[in-house]
C-alpha cells in the first residue's frame, strides 16, 4: 500500500474543486475542507457530487481514484487515472493464466472455497459445516465458472439463513436481494460489498495487473472490473456480514438509519455517515502478519492480496486466497 495518502469518505452532497495543489470540498452546510493532493489515496462518494475537469485533472495527475456509489449502495462507476503501472509481461501472463482452464479453474475454485470458509469463520455456526463440506466435495467437479458460482450460491443461501438467526427481525435479510435491496439488512450488505469492491479496485490500480482480466467473474459480469470482483470475494465476509453482526449485537444501527419503501431500502444520510465511520475504523484495524513479522491493517491486507497475484504472474508463486488467521 502506498506510504502516503488515505481514503476520504464523502457522505454528504458536495462540490469538488481544485485550489492550487489541493482539493477543496465544498459542503452546503459547512465551511470548505481543503485536502492536500498528496494526502489523498482515493475518494468514495456516497451522495451527489459536483466535480469539474480542473479537479479531475489534479486527481489524475496524482493517481487518485474517485469512486461513486448510488442511492442504494451500488458501485456505479469511478474516475480512474491514466494507467501508470502497466507492464506488458505481467499483462501477457495475466491473460494466459485467466484463459487457460488448467490455471484459471483451480484459482477460481480456491477463491470460492476461501470465501465460504471465511463466511463460516465469521458466522461461527456449526450448522454450516455440512453445507461447507458439500461445497468442498462439489467444487472439483465443476468445469466452468457458471457451475462454480452455482455451487457458491447454494452455500451462501444456507449461510444467509444462518446469519438471520443472529439478527433482530428488522435487520434480517430474508433472502439476498439487490438492485435495489428490499430491506435494511440487504441495504447494509450491498453498501459494504460495494465499498469492499472499491477498496480492492484502488489496490489493483497500484499494481501492474489489469483490473478487468479475471479468473472467476470473467464470464459472469462483463460490465465491471472483474478482477476486483474476484479479490473482493474473500474480504466481503470480513467487512460485510461481520460488521452487520457486530452492529446488531452492539445495537449500533437503528431503523432510522435506513430509508425504506415498497420493496426497496437504502441507508439514510445519517446511516451513510455511520457506515463510513464504521468502515474507516475497521479498515484501520491491525493484525500481526506472520510472514512480514509486523502489524498490518485490513486495508493493507487487501493490497497484499493484489500483490500475491503479481507474484503469481511474475514468479509463478502459487496463489492462496486470503483467510483470517487470528
Amino acid at each position: 500500500m502506498p506510504a502516503v495518502g488515505r481514503t476520504y469518505w464523502l457522505t454528504e452532497p458536495c462540490r469538488i474543486r481544485r485550489e492550487d495543489n489541493s482539493i477543496r470540498i465544498e459542503r452546503p452546510d459547512g465551511d470548505p475542507v481543503r485536502l492536500p493532493i498528496t494526502d489523498i489515496r482515493d475518494l468514495v462518494a456516497f451522495d451527489h457530487i459536483d466535480v469539474n475537469t480542473s479537479a479531475l485533472s489534479l486527481l489524475g495527475r496524482h493517481n487518485v481514484t474517485l469512486h461513486v456509489l448510488d442511492h442504494y449502495g451500488n458501485h456505479t462507476g469511478h474516475f480512474a487515472p491514466t494507467e501508470s503501472m502497466s507492464s506488458a509481461p505481467v499483462l501477457r501472463r495475466q491473460v494466459h493464466l485467466t484463459t487457460d482452464p488448467d490455471h484459471q479453474l483451480p484459482i477460481a475454485r480456491s477463491l470460492l472455497l476461501a470465501t465460504a470458509e471465511n463466511l463460516r469463520w465469521v458466522l461461527d455456526n456449526d450448522h454450516l459445516d455440512p453445507a461447507l463440506a458439500t461445497l468442498r466435495d462439489n467444487l472439483p467437479h465443476c468445469h466452468d465458472t457458471n457451475q462454480l458460482m452455482g455451487q457458491e450460491g447454494n452455500f451462501r443461501r444456507t449461510a444467509w439463513a444462518a446469519l438471520d438467526t443472529q439478527l433482530p427481525t428488522w435487520l434480517r435479510l430474508n433472502g439476498r436481494t439487490r438492485r435495489p435491496p428490499t430491506n435494511a439488512g440487504n441495504a447494509f450488505i450491498s453498501y459494504l460489498n460495494s465499498i469492499t469492491y472499491a477498496r480492492v479496485l484502488t489496490a489493483l490500480r497500484s499494481t501492474p495487473l489489469h483490473p478487468a482480466i479475471a479468473f472467476l467473474h470473467a464470464d459472469t459480469d462483463r460490465r465491471r472490473n472483474t478482477l476486483a470482483l474476484d479479490l473482493a470475494e474473500p474480504f466481503k465476509p470480513l467487512l460485510a456480514e461481520r460488521l452487520l453482526l457486530r452492529c446488531a449485537h452492539q445495537k449500533v444501527l437503528k431503523p432510522s438509519d435506513f430509508e425504506t419503501g415498497v420493496d426497496r431500502a437504502s441507508l439514510s444520510a445519517a446511516g451513510r455517515k455511520k457506515i463510513a465511520a464504521l468502515v474507516r475504523d475497521e479498515l484501520a484495524t491491525t493484525v500481526h502478519h506472520r510472514g512480514l513479522k509486523r502489524k498490518v491493517s485490513y486495508e493493507e491486507l487487501i493490497h497484499l492480496e493484489a500483490l500475491k497475484l503479481v507474484r503469481l504472474c511474475i514468479e509463478d508463486t502459487p496463489y492462496k486466497p486470503f483467510r483470517p488467521w487470528w
